[in-house]
């Protein structure tokens, strides 16, 4: 295992003090973990270092062709005051996935995880104490060659950075506004669609953007090819429960392998219901809310854990889910996953690494 070296601040930060208002994504903690890579000796100087810029030079390859990966995940206080961390392996193991498919360098899960403890066990007062509220951690790894020119890079970064994050759900569990996408595409199967990469985000904004003009908070996205089967959300996977069967499109190559998703499956059939993982047209959905038998959407993701969804647009055809209200299997979930990661409920399926 590589060596880890710390250099703490000199000069810490003041920590907010209404957790109330703390956003998402704005604010810092006084440290980050950097370590690099370089063709011939692999990932090596892993360090903590005080939280600052980094230069580079305005040729490196990451501005101009994008080879660049990242994950997102939470560290949460429990009641009692411990800290704790919602299935990361999960997250690094999907980075390397990420990074096979990026051309990036593999990373040593083991030590990553180890690394993010230390970090962790070094910031834990940035943990914020309010429920609902948690430490963001954004790891990410960018090619930093300075060289313009298509070839995967010899010089990389990997990056840790921490950010103190309020509830997202400040006024409750409400549901969400969803319009179905039906000119520009995210994916293909064969393109990225499966990786956690910039570029992924950067093609939904125009999408997002129409959205929005429209009055709806989120993009469903269809396949790239047909354009008729469901794919994913923007910012999550999506789920249908039509007849009382949860439904989520499987995985095909195009659409993110959600590490809340994996886990709402997991609690679905541990539950007893019944689950498919398969491919789903928009017209089937329509045809079920049509018959009366779409009883529940819901989105799945780090951010919201489980965000229901009441007004579905599909070209003029506005669908009102549940009565705009959240349904019995988001709501079961929400509480059975949010309670596991807080520690308010027992862990039945070992998915909580403490610090």
């Amino acid at each position: 295992m590589l060596d880890l070296k710390i250099e703490r601040t000199t000069a810490p930060k003041e920590k907010p003090t209404d957790e109330t208002k703390l956003g998402f994504g704005h604010i810092f903690t006084d440290h980050m973990f950097v370590m690099n890579y370089d063709t011939g000796m692999g990932w090596h100087d892993a360090r903590i270092v005080p939280f600052g810029n980094i230069t580079l030079s305005p040729a490196a390859m990451c501005l101009h062709y994008g080879q660049e990966i990242f994950e997102g995940l939470k560290a949460y206080r429990t009641a009692e005051g411990s800290v704790q961390l919602f299935r990361p392996q999960e997250n690094f193991k999907r980075m390397n996935v990420s990074a096979e498919r990026m051309v990036i360098p593999q990373i040593d899960e083991e030590f990553m995880l180890h690394a993010l403890k230390e970090l962790i066990k070094l910031e834990q007062d940035w943990v914020p104490h309010t429920d609902g509220a948690s430490l963001y951690i954004r790891p990410f790894i960018f090619a930093t060659d300075p060289y313009v020119g298509v070839r995967p890079a010899d010089h990389y970064l990997f990056m840790i950075i921490l950010s103190p994050s309020g509830a997202y759900y400040s006024t409750g569990l409400n549901p969400v506004k969803i319009y179905v996408e039906q000119k520009y595409v995210r994916a293909v199967r064969g393109g990225t669609g499966f990786a956690k990469t910039a570029a992924n985000y950067a093609i939904s904004l125009k999408g997002q953007d129409e959205a929005h003009a429209q009055d709806y908070e989120q993009v469903l996205w269809l396949d790239g090819v047909e354009q008729k089967y469901i794919e994913e959300v923007g910012s999550m996977n999506i789920f249908f429960v039509i007849d009382g069967e949860v439904i989520t499109p499987k995985l095909t190559g195009s659409v993110l392998p959600g590490i809340t998703r994996k886990s709402a499956l997991e609690i679905c059939k541990k539950r007893g219901y019944k689950v498919s993982e398969r491919r789903i047209t928009i017209q089937e959905v329509a045809d079920a809310y049509d018959a009366g038998k779409l009883d529940e959407v819901f989105g799945t993701g780090t951010a919201a854990v489980i965000s229901p969804v009441g007004h579905l647009k599909w070209g003029e055809k506005i669908m009102t889910i549940n009565d705009n209200k959240i349904g019995p299997i988001s709501q079961m979930l929400y509480d059975t996953m949010t309670g596991i990661q807080w520690g308010k409920i027992e862990d039945e399926f070992g998915w909580v690494v403490k610090i």
